[in-house]
């Protein structure tokens, strides 16, 4: 029986928030972050374990849990809060990778936060990426990704359907605007999440106020956002080759004109400019300071991502003017909203780009709205003609798979299959596969005009497995390094004729006929009476109850099936008919 992969969305399926994906492989089920939805305050809030299990505890269901985000230990009680309260202890914490015997499952933060890389040499494996972004920032690189080829790829969607404009021109119209709305002395209120937006926006805004020698206060506040750029402060390495180089000079992290947020300085006159977490106004400090400012239109709020429906800042974007507060109470905005996109995720070129570099056998969608989805579906199956799936929460999606085996392969087996005559040389290396139990090489050649270089061979060898490995050797070689004799296997078929010779004049008919019909291989009469051709073996012996009866035996090896002979061992016993011997 096959393995397969089986992928519920517990959340962000066909929806956008609270990820959370449940994936069973080879008897293992494995959960994959477990996010908030911030347009809710009820139980749609968090994902829906009830697909897990009706009763019991969780941790009787699950074998590991995969966070992505950096966590501390508030962060992982609320974990076990949202999980029915159960304590989680048993439960295989990680945040990059972890492995079985049969299984390996690692995540990959491409961009918005740092993150390692990982190899796999598992049976079975598909890869999870977080929120990442093909196009470089100014303090991390682009994503990019080995091309791993897992059996599956699950990636976010959020702008399944939006290609942005160049970065360039979008900083420019953030710079233009924010400098414009504290010219005219106003307050610019930028919500963002305290991880990648910030820290790519705080250098932007340092970067441009230290070239006009601007004087207006830029803040940015406290709490996650801080402790964030102190990592990025100690962990220079996470970010782009630019910041490593002028690290010595000056870490960028360091800002001379942006400091530490303090609640009291929103009641200050003049005009400043605020970074505020959380990033879609649903809660927190920035709604506290969206609702002291949204009453000035001197005013202005940038929101620079992805804002969930329900939350305040979807809202504000989609163009509401009275907001109904907690209590009841109404709040008028007359402060001027933007979006300027600088999210963190891919847009619908960077996540065909990803699925380009990965090559995977089979794509998931999640975290991302039905209709731009299934559109952004049909796009990567029509360009790269594999399955692609886009689960609601709940609906299970079943991958049946295909294991690759990796096969080293022997020099000399390579070099003893080449075809004759070709004069092309071996490259620096090989790698089988085995699929179905047929072994499969792909032999790169370099050489100027070899025909179909890349045109899969079958080869012939035998399969050794030791200390996990597996080697495709010639016989002899596996033989020798086994320490086994060598047995041959034969295979024979029996023609009845009628012939009332002896049955040396009978071999010696046959000798004599297939001596002038196959003029071009070797036919030898043996001492004992027996013919052979090549390594096929002919006799002639009596029947056991005709007298008039002979029976000829046309025996041979497998490795017959391999000779560049015309005639098959069948139609020898054909020749044998025909002589009417």
């Amino acid at each position: 029986m096959m393995p397969e992969i089986r992928v519920t969305p517990l959340g962000a399926g066909q929806d956008v928030g609270r990820s959370c994906i449940l994936v069973s492989i080879s008897g293992k089920n494995v959960m994959l972050d477990c996010g908030m939805h911030m347009g809710y305050n009820d139980d749609r809030r968090f994902p829906d374990f009830s697909y897990i299990t009706q009763s019991g505890r969780l941790t009787d269901f699950l074998d590991c849990v995969i966070i992505r985000w950096m966590m501390n230990w508030k962060s992982r009680r609320t974990m076990q809060a949202m999980c029915w309260g159960q304590p989680c202890s048993r439960l295989k914490w990680a945040q990059s990778l972890w492995s079985t015997r049969s299984v390996e499952v690692f995540v990959w933060c491409l961009s918005e936060i740092a993150g390692g890389r990982r190899k796999t040499t598992s049976l079975l494996h598909f890869l999870c990426q977080g929120d990442y972004n093909m196009t470089p920032d100014r303090h991390l690189g682009a994503a990019w990704i080995d091309k791993c080829r897992p059996n599956l790829l699950i990636t976010e969607s959020t702008y399944a359907t939006t290609i942005r404009d160049s970065k360039r021109c979008r900083e420019r119209d953030f710079l233009k605007k924010v400098h414009e709305t504290v010219e005219r002395g106003g307050k610019v209120l930028i919500p963002v999440f305290a991880l990648g937006r910030a820290q790519e926006l705080c250098i932007l805004l340092e970067t441009f106020w230290e070239r006009m020698n601007l004087k207006v206060p830029i803040y940015f506040s406290t709490g996650l956002t801080e402790k964030a750029n102190h990592y990025y402060k100690l962990f220079i390495t996470w970010t782009n080759q630019k910041i490593r180089k002028t690290f010595v000079q000056r870490n960028m992290f360091e800002f001379k004109h942006i400091k530490a947020f303090d609640r009291t300085f929103a009641d200050n006159p003049g005009p400043m400019v605020v970074f505020a977490t959380p990033g879609m106004l649903h809660a927190g400090q920035s709604l506290q300071i969206f609702r002291k400012w949204a009453g000035n239109e001197k005013n202005m709020v940038i929101m620079p991502g992805y804002c969930v429906q329900g939350t305040v800042g979807h809202k504000i974007l989609s163009g509401q003017r009275k907001l109904e507060m907690e209590g009841r109470q109404m709040l008028e905005v007359k402060m001027q909203v933007e979006y300027m996109s600088f999210s963190a995720h891919a847009d619908a070129k960077g996540i065909m780009q990803l699925v380009g570099q990965a090559e995977p056998e089979s794509v998931l969608l999640v975290h991302g709205e039905a209709k731009k989805m299934e559109f952004l579906r049909q796009k990567i199956e029509q360009e790269f003609r594999v399955s692609c799936y886009m689960p609601a929460n709940g609906e299970t999606v079943t991958l049946p798979t295909s294991p690759s085996i990796p096969v080293g392969i022997s020099l000399g087996l390579l070099k003893r299959e080449m075809v004759q005559g070709m004069k092309g040389r071996l490259g620096h290396g090989s790698r089988g596969q085995v699929t179905g139990g047929w072994v499969d090489c792909i032999i790169p050649f370099f050489t100027g005009l070899l025909p179909e270089a890349k045109k899969p061979r079958l080869l012939h060898g035998t399969l050794i497995m030791k200390d996990n490995n597996f080697r495709l050797v010639s016989s002899e070689q596996a033989l020798k390094e086994l320490g086994l004799a060598e047995h041959q296997l034969r295979f024979t078929c029996r023609v009845h004729l009628q012939d009332t010779r002896k049955e040396q004049e009978t071999a010696l008919r046959v000798y004599s006929h297939l001596k002038s019909t196959l003029k071009d291989h070797c036919v030898q009469h043996l001492p004992d009476g027996s013919v052979t051709v090549e390594s096929i073996l002919i006799q002639a012996a009596a029947h056991s109850e005709d007298p008039g009866t002979k029976v000829l035996l046309v025996s041979w090896t497998y490795q017959v099936r391999r000779m560049s002979i015309t005639s098959t061992p069948g139609d020898l016993t054909r020749y044998c008919v025909v002589c009417n011997v």
